[in-house]
């Protein structure tokens, strides 16, 4: 649904709504008052030792993944999906949590605006999930921070590890969209400022850190995977690590609270647990296995979000999350939009900050069949993985009942077990129940055969091409040079067996945005790869994909300000 003069704001909307105290809604997950930590009275944190009570004591629920489609730069509603389908569940009387992320700044002054759903979807309080909400964000940005300062600081120091400059590859963080310091030169102004050098900055949500405490399934977990972080390598090519600049333990220091998932709620006062925010086109883009867990020990059915297409955030929570979760996911929600499909059918243009184009707001069913192309790959790449696909057809008031058909004919022929429209914007929850019992169906058979897309002995070279051809549609990649060498020397070092993160763009199926529909026959161009080795990752940077987006020229940030009241206004 899209917003009208008639139909409120998401604001609006959030504040209309009282929430229940978060301590209700923590005792009736079968948390004990002294295992959250209260942030006011709407939000909390859940301490780890309430995780692995309520998992030996519990049977764990259902698992569902909501993915979506390839979308417009509006989005296609993944996260109000996500929200609306807990919501239906709990109507038709399932016990249902929401497992989400918590949006970067970027975004929410930038483009998209915020991400706490929409409509009659959402979680509340809307302002503290956008915005700063417990302060994870922040923590990981500084822990990561410290980590720069220390390399910079052991070089002005007469370098006594012999780390080589121009092999460092760890960059600083902001959780703003700033084009500006892509690429900078430090250590300007003299001896006393440090010894220059180039660098880069990216978005704390696309670093190293973010991922490290998405998939951390404890603090000594987490000190682990931040001591295996490499930071550089030293003149002979030795990896030097965070434990060997002994910055880990301060960093572990710095997370710690952060590590504790986020409680919220959902408009009708379900449990919602926001956790973590790794973009999906340049990081896993899945939000925390902690969170996850949570979730499983105390409902039957858990919802959560992987960003962006099927073939980037499922990809990834497949071939990532659940490798190091252990977890095994039960159904999968692929989430479309009829004006989506339009646009992949060669109609229209759709540009964020722009109105709609008005061609796309017409019937047009034969532009719906050419981009539902797009739909049917997206559902065979989760198939791929043996997980059975709910189609969910998020409407919006311009549909029509041919074009709604057209869909829902593409998805089962796909392979969908069903395709259902719904209205979880306009109606909450109440928009939702069809899709939910059909999700509720599909989890009870499961995924028996679920399997990943590639084996941990693959080579770096065969997991990368393998995740171009058959997730993407890719006749094949094509490596640069300074891949090439990437590759080879991770392999030396004893990274091969790491799965993969590709970073790509996330508005085709492709490595090139123009590639709308479902194209074939091009190459993937590999520029470079990153070692994650903390997260236990490498990161293949596909065509011109960069990892610290720009602000637009009319960035989000413009509409938000505070009333007369001292409220904040003008998040969307």
């Amino acid at each position: 649904m899209t917003s009208t003069k008639a139909f409120p704001s998401d604001l609006e909307i959030a504040r209309s709504v009282t929430p229940r105290p978060i301590v209700e809604v923590a005792r009736e997950l079968g948390l004990r008052d002294d295992e959250i930590e209260l942030y006011g009275p709407w939000k909390a944190k859940v301490r780890l030792e309430a995780i692995r009570r309520l998992e030996a004591q519990n049977p764990l629920g259902k698992y569902v993944v909501v993915t979506a489609i390839t979308p417009t730069p509006l989005g296609e509603g993944k996260t109000t999906t996500t929200i609306g389908l807990a919501q239906g569940l709990g109507r038709i009387g399932r016990r249902a949590a929401v497992a989400i992320r918590q949006p970067s700044l970027g975004p929410v002054f930038g483009i998209k605006g915020g991400a706490a759903g929409g409509g009659h979807s959402q979680v509340i309080p809307m302002e503290d999930f956008n915005l700063h909400l417990t302060g994870d964000n922040h923590a990981v940005g500084a822990a990561h921070n410290l980590a720069a300062a220390f390399i910079d600081n052991s070089l002005h120091h007469r370098n006594p590890m012999g780390i080589e400059a121009q092999s460092i590859q760890w960059p600083r963080v902001v959780d703003i969209s700033d084009r500006s310091i892509r690429r900078a030169v430090i250590g300007l102004g003299g001896r006393e400022n440090g010894p220059p050098r180039e660098t880069e900055w990216q978005i704390t949500v696309a670093s190293e850190v973010m991922a490290v405490l998405a998939l951390a399934s404890d603090i000594h977990d987490l000190r682990a995977r931040l001591g295996r972080m490499v930071l550089a390598q030293t003149y002979d090519g030795a990896p030097v690590t965070a434990d060997d600049l002994r910055v880990a333990g301060a960093m572990t220091a710095l997370l710690r609270d952060a590590l504790k998932p986020n409680l919220l709620q959902t408009l009708e006062g379900g449990p919602a647990f926001v956790h973590a925010g790794p973009f999906a086109n340049i990081a896993h883009g899945n939000n925390s296995v902690l969170a996850d867990r949570l979730g499983l020990a105390t409902n039957e059915i858990v919802c959560t979000e992987a960003g962006f297409g099927a073939d980037m955030g499922a990809e990834k929570f497949f071939n990532i999350k659940c490798r190091a979760s252990g977890l095994r996911p039960d159904a999968a929600v692929v989430v479309a939009t009829i004006r989506a499909l339009k646009m992949h059918g060669g109609v229209g243009r759709i540009v964020a900050g722009k109105p709609l184009d008005p061609v796309l707001q017409e019937e047009n069913v034969p532009a719906v069949r050419a981009g539902s192309a797009n739909l049917a790959k997206q559902v065979e790449n989760v198939l791929a993985f043996g997980v059975p696909v709910v189609v969910a057809i998020n409407a919006y008031p311009t549909d029509t009942p041919g074009e709604v058909s057209a869909v829902r004919e593409a998805a089962l022929e796909a392979g969908a077990r069903a395709a259902v429209v719904s209205t979880h914007f306009q109606t909450g929850g109440a928009g939702a129940e069809e899709l939910a019992r059909a999700v509720w169906a599909a989890a009870q058979e499961g995924a028996p055969d679920f399997h990943m897309l590639y084996a941990d002995d693959a080579s770096l070279r065969d997991k990368i091409e393998t995740i171009a051809v058959r997730i993407y549609g890719a006749a094949g990649v094509d490596e640069l040079p300074a891949a090439s060498k990437a590759l080879a020397l991770y392999e030396s070092l004893g990274f091969g067996r790491l799965p993969v993160c590709m970073a790509k763009t996330q508005y085709s199926l492709s490595h090139d945005p123009a590639l709308r529909g479902r194209p074939t026959g091009f190459r993937v161009p590999i520029r470079d790869v990153k070692l994650s080795a903390g997260a236990g990752f490498v990161t293949p940077l596909l065509g011109e994909m960069r990892t610290m987006p720009g602000l637009p020229s009319r960035p989000g940030g413009e509409n938000i300000d505070i009333d007369a009241n001292g409220d904040i206004v003008g998040l969307f």
